[in-house]
């Protein structure tokens, strides 16, 4: 299986050597991104962000840490800002390490991460562990990642946040966890953010969770949006609509993508990717139209059809 695994990686570093991202910047993307504004503060951040679960979990190969930072420059380039990452994520953290040292740490990086420990009172060393992992002076995000001794945690956090040492906090779930107490969380703390799985076949956070959110003034970053890639497989060779066009969805990953992020509750996504063009491709998933509500129901119709 590692092999395997180490094969589909080294082709990815073929396809982003391939792609030959000028390290000067000189790459410029066509229509800068749309963002959407922090409900909390009113800072604007872009609506595709970058995953990291699995594919940057490439250990200390150097061939494959640049692939990752390929990515990484692609997704800049593109006007990508948010890197959502967490210690649960093997060598992930260090990864984006190196890659923002070997792209000079660039501007506009909106860091994203998360405590995952127990009993809570670790949490504080592990947040100082990835914090250096990163090579960046704090976290834009800290997350009590799938709510792992939450209250604990999260007194942390909100402390952190008092002091300076941390500009939003919040709590995930995937895969439809524990949305019952997920929920009063919620309801009971000042949270910044969520994070929840959301998909065009997946939509259980609709019902409550995302009217919530809207309702508390928390931003929502949606991970899953491909359901780990299953989506894109499923859809692989079958026909996108015509009127795909009307909302600038060129391919599935984008039908996808702006599906999930036209919600209105729906901040940023965070698909996760080994290739740059397919990074390329989900960041411009946010630039031009995106579906109004009669539109997200005919999308949603004609996947239901396949």
């Amino acid at each position: 299986m590692r092999a395997k695994r180490r094969a589909i990686l080294r082709s990815a570093l073929a396809a982003a050597a391939a792609a030959a991202i000028p390290m000067d910047g000189s790459w410029a993307q066509t229509g800068a991104p749309a963002r959407r504004p922090i409900p909390s503060s009113g800072e604007a951040i872009t609506r595709v962000g970058l995953g990291t679960w699995i594919t940057f979990n490439v250990g200390a190969d150097d061939e494959l840490r640049d692939a990752c930072a390929a990515v990484m420059q692609a997704f800049f380039q593109a006007g990508g800002q948010v890197i959502d990452s967490s210690p649960m994520y093997g060598s992930a953290q260090e990864v984006i390490g190196y890659g923002l040292r070997k792209l000079g740490r660039p501007a506009g990086l909106f860091a994203a991460d998360k405590v995952w420990t127990s009993p809570g009172s670790r949490g504080p060393s592990q947040i100082e562990q990835s914090r250096r992992a990163w090579g960046i002076p704090r976290f834009d995000l800290l997350q009590v990642h799938n709510l792992l001794a939450w209250e604990e945690n999260l007194s942390t956090l909100f402390a952190m946040k008092a002091a300076g040492q941390v500009r939003y906090v919040g709590i995930t779930t995937s895969e439809g966890r524990r949305h019952d107490l997920f929920e009063d969380i919620m309801r009971r703390q000042p949270l910044d953010f969520i994070q929840v799985s959301y998909s065009i076949i997946d939509r259980n956070v609709e019902d409550r969770i995302l009217p919530l959110a809207v309702d508390r003034k928390m931003g929502v970053i949606v991970n899953r949006p491909f359901q780990q890639g299953a989506l894109l497989r499923y859809f692989s060779g079958k026909r996108l609509p015509v009127w795909a066009g009307d909302i600038g969805a060129s391919s599935w990953a984008q039908f996808l993508l702006k599906f999930v992020i036209s919600h209105p509750a729906v901040t940023v996504a965070i698909p996760a990717t080994s290739q740059v063009a397919h990074v390329r491709e989900n960041v411009a998933a946010a630039a031009g139209p995106l579906p109004d509500a009669a539109m997200r129901r005919r999308m949603a119709a004609y996947v239901r059809d396949l």
